[in-house]
């Protein structure tokens, strides 16, 4: 495929495209990502989630700064809750994009969420995969910030970053259980306001009550002034601190392969549910046993295992 030889050339314009067909999911969108596989392992991936508000934008700016500072390529995605339809991101990205250089160290996309739960839109992961290939040492991803619900980000990336603020009052009281299960690292931002004691000393106790199992990692909790990249070193030294610990233990490695096995897990759950619901619903007996079910004289579960059952053997 001729665009694949561009992407290979780094040629920007390409990666864009080949990231569009892969979010609209144009036909053929698999068969270049199935090329691209071949290619892919080396980027870094890490998710930057928390409560809107947080300035999770502007931490990952900052961030992007250490990364240049450190030699590194750096793919952005943001995932945005904008309607596709308005285009109404796309001002935010030149806004965004206006404080580095423009040779090609770094490329921003934003996406949409189109519906997708979790905080991600369906495409991150396989946007992911193109940045990857193309080069990028690190591909930085901000989700929008829906709270527990972003519990996904953890099959995307290898080390997450978990961001609040100290006037959302009890920090551990609003990330509640989810997010405090999937942090490798807290950032109480905007460290300047009032109550930024209070919120790091509540999230390190959560922290020592809550003892992952899985990793003997012990979690910081640092306090950064992102809009003035105060602490920001610290932080990028928490990541690369945090990767060679997993790497070390072995883990990282073995959550790859998770990552690997979730997706191709979901690839075959999508096309079987697809082609069971479509065989389904066009069979005559199907709306009959809708109507028997509005009548009274059945139930959802007990015909749903009866239409399950005979299904499966055929």
């Amino acid at each position: 495929m001729e665009i694949l030889e561009r992407l290979k050339r780094g040629d920007i314009r390409a990666l864009s495209k080949i990231i569009s067909l892969v979010e609209d999911q144009e036909a053929g969108y698999q068969e270049l990502l199935g090329k691209l596989y071949k290619k892919v392992g080396r980027s870094l991936r890490v998710g930057i989630t928390g409560p809107p508000g947080a300035g999770k934008s502007t931490l990952v700016n900052a961030l992007t700064h250490e990364f240049l500072a450190g030699g590194k390529k750096v793919g952005i995605i943001a995932v945005d809750p904008t309607s596709p339809f308005t285009g109404g991101a796309l001002l935010g990205d030149r806004v965004r994009m206006s404080e580095f250089p423009t040779d090609g160290r770094v490329y921003f996309r934003s996406m949409a969420t189109r519906g997708a739960t979790g905080g991600l839109a369906s495409a991150t992961g396989n946007a992911a995969v193109v940045f990857d290939a193309f080069g990028f040492d690190v591909t930085l991803i901000e989700t929008v910030g829906v709270g527990q619900m972003e519990l996904d980000i953890v099959d995307t990336c290898d080390t997450v970053i978990v961001v609040v603020v100290p006037e959302s009052g009890d920090a551990v009281q609003t990330m509640k259980a989810g997010l405090m299960e999937i942090a490798d690292i807290f950032c109480v931002n905007k460290a300047d306001r009032p109550g930024v004691e209070r919120a790091i000393f509540d999230l390190e106790q959560a922290m020592d009550n809550r003892k992952r199992s899985d990793v003997p990692w012990s979690i910081p909790v640092l306090g950064t002034e992102a809009i003035n990249r105060k602490n920001i070193d610290q932080l990028y030294a928490k990541i690369n601190e945090h990767v060679d610990f997993v790497k070390a233990a072995g883990k990282f490695e073995r959550h790859r392969r998770d990552q690997v096995k979730k997706v191709l897990l979901n690839t075959l759950r999508h096309r079987f549910q697809r082609e069971f619901l479509d065989r389904l619903t066009k069979r005559v007996e199907f709306n009959r046993v809708i109507d028997e079910i509005y009548a009274g004289r059945s139930n959802p579960f007990t015909a749903g295992n009866k239409l399950y059952e005979k299904f499966a053997n055929h």
